[in-house]
């Protein structure tokens, strides 16, 4: 079997890499924090020290990390990937990053006769604990087709969506999707909520009809509830709102919903609930409703 080995085991990239395991490839991992590593290591992992170390024997390499800075030191930085990457391997980033760089990276392991697969996820941690996560994948076609076996443990939608960059692109469109209907999700039960409804059932009135979404069904019982434990966290969400609004105005697009989500997300971090999840909105949304009452 494919020799893999996964780096980054954070809330996503934990059971991710755990699929792997239990789908019998021979799995290396490395993680910033190794605590984070020991349910794997005690299922059969191997541990490696540094990426480059987790890269050495790998046929493919996993990278789940939170940001582009986090991505270009597993690639290339002191002990990064890319000092061990060899031709035939395949580098596969699950992290949303900026298309740019990604497609600089691609270059960079194209070099050695690599290639690099720019594959984001969707699904939060719902997702990638069941193996239902939408993967979204750019970059050289017979690589992703080599890879897409090892991809369809971790995911039920695994989509080619063309060149280099275009996985991250396509993770933006996502992401521009997400946080705006969050935000619909957060108004609407603020509306309700002042309007003496019960909320709850509000939700299961119009969640089986036009108006459903996965925000409704999955976020809107927590909203509801109070419940802000982190699937998918606030100020990753920035990071990438940040990342849609830099392509958006690189392309000349002009937007209108996302600006104003972004702004309240900063309004969420001014408030201190930045490693909250991100149906945490709602309480952005139902304080400014409260406040504009005075």
């Amino acid at each position: 079997m494919l020799r893999t080995a996964f780096i980054g085991l954070g809330i996503m990239g934990g059971p991710m890499a755990g699929h792997l395991l239990a789908a019998g490839y021979p799995l290396t991992i490395n993680t910033r924090t190794k605590s984070r590593a020991q349910e794997l290591l005690a299922r059969g992992a191997k541990w490696a020290n540094t990426p480059a170390e987790a890269a050495t024997n790998a046929d493919v390499v996993f990278i789940c990390v939170p940001d582009t800075p986090d991505v270009h030191a597993v690639v290339s930085g002191k002990d990064g990937i890319a000092s061990a990457t060899r031709a035939g391997q395949i580098v596969v980033d699950h992290s949303t990053i900026s298309p740019t760089a990604t497609r600089e990276m691609a270059e960079a392991v194209a070099g050695k006769g690599a290639k690099f697969l720019d594959a984001p996820v969707s699904g939060g941690d719902v997702g990638a604990r069941n193996a239902t996560l939408s993967i979204m994948v750019g970059g050289d076609e017979g690589a992703f087709n080599q890879a897409r076996p090892l991809l369809e443990k971790m995911g039920k939608t695994i989509t080619y969506c063309g060149s280099s960059g275009n996985g991250q692109l396509t993770k933006l469109v996502n992401q521009i999707l997400v946080s705006v209907t969050n935000l619909a999700v957060s108004e609407a039960l603020t509306f309700a909520k002042a309007s003496g409804l019960d909320a709850a059932k509000t939700v299961t009135a119009v969640g089986g009809g036009a108006a459903g979404s996965w925000q409704l069904t999955n976020l809107g019982p927590r909203m509801l509830a109070g419940d802000f434990a982190p699937g998918f966290m606030i100020k990753l969400q920035q990071k990438d709102l940040r990342l849609a609004l830099q392509a958006a105005k690189e392309r000349g697009v002009n937007l209108n919903a996302l600006p104003l989500v972004h702004r309240l997300f900063d309004q969420a971090l001014a408030e201190g609930r930045a490693d909250q999840g991100t149906q945490a909105l709602f309480a952005v949304v139902e304080k400014q409703s409260r406040e504009n009452k005075k």
